[in-house]
């Protein structure tokens, strides 16, 4: 049995599933809305046999990985809808209604790209359900990872962060690199209709830190940056000869990787990434950050990470006057009872569902352009840095971003390297 479905947790309290998501409104960006294939969902474990222990740096051990693959099925009149059931950072369970179809088929043929979604520190496979679930609908393979070590089931208390955060430092980028091998060689419920050469990574936070490093952001770890961020310091002497490494661990970026997302991704306020490196990644790029980030930081942080970067398709989507939470789903009921558990979800700024549909338009436009090279959808990411039409004064309008309806992409900037 998963880590993760532990989560109904032992108090033996029956709960609903909760609908987060209202109808979609006409004034929706025109790709946030469904695609034509319906969407199944299944749960599967995948093990690495032999990771490095990062409780000692000598030792191998087995690092399995739990997963919720979405994808494009054959729903019957059995099947059912999909929940999504974890806990918040305060171990309380909660589940929330889904719209895939719970282990439907995959569909019997074709092929389709491969998309991961790695979640920060910490999180859970089914943060971003709804984008996993959007992507399977316009024909991707989508799968979130429970990045082991990193989850809110498992770390409970700040007694569990230091070994936690050491293991993501080194096993982020290496999970993402390791998967992409496993849907390759493995058999899944998706092995006949996956294209593992097709591949991208949507990482937030400490998945868009590993994810950096995946495409080609060598790490740049240091004892003095490590002091600054609580390791002691005896560990911040000898960590920076285990952490220092490239391509998940690779010698070479893999030629399958066709795009990477990186939502509010952590690193830059510490200079966690050789600046040469970033300078020559060639895969495209798209960072989407709010200027009020306070945990990854914007202008020293996600700005700085974005203008360092050396892809030559390299974009920059900024929520004005977001903080850090521009990835996940909206906060489950379970979590409002403390500003700690509000803050892994909430914006004080934006409505959560709002940033989840532009996320959902951007994402498809990005991936669809890069990823299965549609050159229709490329048109979709705007040429006009500033989304405000409204020019002042005697009702005079600039044009909408593509596919935004009149008036309604307002407090976003866009940018292109």
């Amino acid at each position: 049995m998963s880590l993760v479905l532990i989560s109904s947790l032992a108090s033996g309290t029956a709960i609903s599933a909760e609908q987060l998501y209202t109808q979609q409104p006409p004034v929706t960006p025109e790709l946030a809305f469904d695609g034509t294939y319906d969407v199944g969902v299944s749960t599967i474990t995948a093990v690495d046999p032999k990771r490095l222990n990062t409780a000692n740096f000598i030792t191998k051990i087995e690092r399995p990985l739990v997963l919720e693959v979405w994808y494009p099925a054959q729903v019957t009149e059995q099947s059912h809808l999909a929940t999504y059931k974890n806990v918040t950072r305060l171990q309380k369970p909660f589940e929330l209604q889904g719209n895939a179809h719970r282990n439907a088929p995959a569909l019997s043929e074709g092929s389709f790209p491969l998309i991961f979604l790695s979640h920060g520190f910490t999180g859970y496979r089914t943060q971003m359900f709804y984008l996993g679930e959007h992507l399977a609908s316009h024909g991707y393979i989508v799968v979130g990872i429970d990045h082991t070590d990193s989850t809110n089931i498992e770390i409970k208390t700040e007694a569990d962060r230091p070994a936690g955060g050491i293991s993501t430092f080194y096993n982020r980028a290496r999970d993402q690199q390791f998967l992409l091998d496993y849907f390759t060689e493995q058999q899944t419920p998706v092995a006949s209709i996956v294209d593992t050469d097709s591949a991208a990574i949507i990482g937030h936070s400490m998945g868009g830190f590993g994810a950096i490093n995946t495409i080609g952001g060598c790490y740049s770890f240091n004892s003095e940056q490590l002091g600054k961020i609580g390791t002691p310091a005896a560990a911040a002497l000898v960590l920076p000869y285990a952490l220092n490494s490239c391509y998940g661990g690779r010698e070479a970026v893999d030629p399958r990787w066709k795009a990477a997302q990186l939502f509010a991704p952590w690193g830059g306020e510490y200079d966690v990434h050789s600046t040469q490196a970033m300078s020559n990644i060639s895969v495209p790029t798209f960072f989407f950050a709010g200027d009020q980030d306070n945990t990854s930081g914007f202008k020293n942080g996600v700005k700085k990470l974005h203008d360092q970067m050396g892809s030559e398709h390299n974009y920059m989507l900024v929520f004005e006057d977001a903080r850090h939470n521009i990835g996940p789903h909206p906060a489950p009921a379970a979590s409002f009872a403390t500003d700690f558990e509000l803050g892994h979800y909430v914006d004080p700024s934006w409505d959560i569902e709002t940033i989840n549909r532009v996320i959902e338009h951007m994402s498809l436009a990005f991936l669809d352009c890069h990823v299965k090279n549609d050159a229709t959808r490329c048109d979709y990411l705007p040429k006009r840095q500033d989304s405000q039409q409204y020019e002042g004064a005697d009702h005079k309008f600039t044009d909408p971003w593509p596919g935004f309806p009149h008036l309604w992409a307002s407090g976003l900037k866009f940018y292109r390297k």
